[in-house]
């Protein structure tokens, strides 16, 4: 009978692979002080770049749960950098359906993998919840680090109650697309380096 509980190697693994979906997240976060529209391709960026990683990390998971305790920490991470707990229900319930959906699939499934990083990849708009729902305090809090009038009207025009069901399914699109270039660098360079 196939044991289904999380041992300590499966959270050494969620552990690495969330630090390493944080670095690619902080990387792309460093963009954004360029300018305020990049800071709206988090969308594309991140899905894209992340992707290689979660491919990889879709490799491992064989249990239901891996890619839910990843969320949960994803959302912790964003709290402890100062983004707040706006978006950590969006964050762990993105998770969450995509580990049914890759459980569906049976942790095998392409497609249903590419489907479930297309869902997880939705924790990516969590990052402008602090835009839209505190806009004002936001705004201000920005000013007040220096930005320019500029750059915070700008970053509003593309951040707003208006725009994130846009960046919502160019989070899902990008996801989708994410895992077939991260599967194709996975397959190039970690399975013929015997990795995988």
């Amino acid at each position: 009978m196939k044991d289904n509980k999380l041992k300590v190697k499966d959270f050494i693994t969620i552990g690495i692979f969330t630090a390493l979906i944080f670095v690619v997240e902080f990387a792309c976060g460093m963009l954004g002080f360029i300018h305020p529209y990049i800071v709206a391709s988090y969308v594309v960026l991140i899905p894209l770049v992340g992707s290689i990683p979660m491919m990889l990390f879709y490799t491992k998971v064989e249990k239901f749960g891996m890619i839910t305790i990843m969320s949960i920490l994803i959302a912790i991470i964003m709290f402890v950098t100062g983004m707040g707990w706006l978006g950590a229900p969006l964050i762990i319930l993105s998770g969450l359906i995509a580990d049914l959906i890759a459980k569906k699939g049976g942790y095998k499934s392409f497609k249903m993998t590419a489907l479930s990083h297309g869902v997880f990849c939705l924790w990516i708009c969590a990052n402008y919840f602090p835009v839209i729902v505190t806009a004002k305090d936001y705004r201000k809090s920005f000013l007040d680090g220096g930005y320019s009038a500029e750059y915070c009207d700008a970053l509003f025009r593309a951040i707003n109650g208006k725009t994130i069901a846009i960046l919502l399914a160019l989070c899902f699109v990008f996801g989708v697309i994410g895992a077939y270039v991260g599967k194709a660098v996975v397959r190039k360079h970690f399975e013929k380096a015997g990795i995988v």
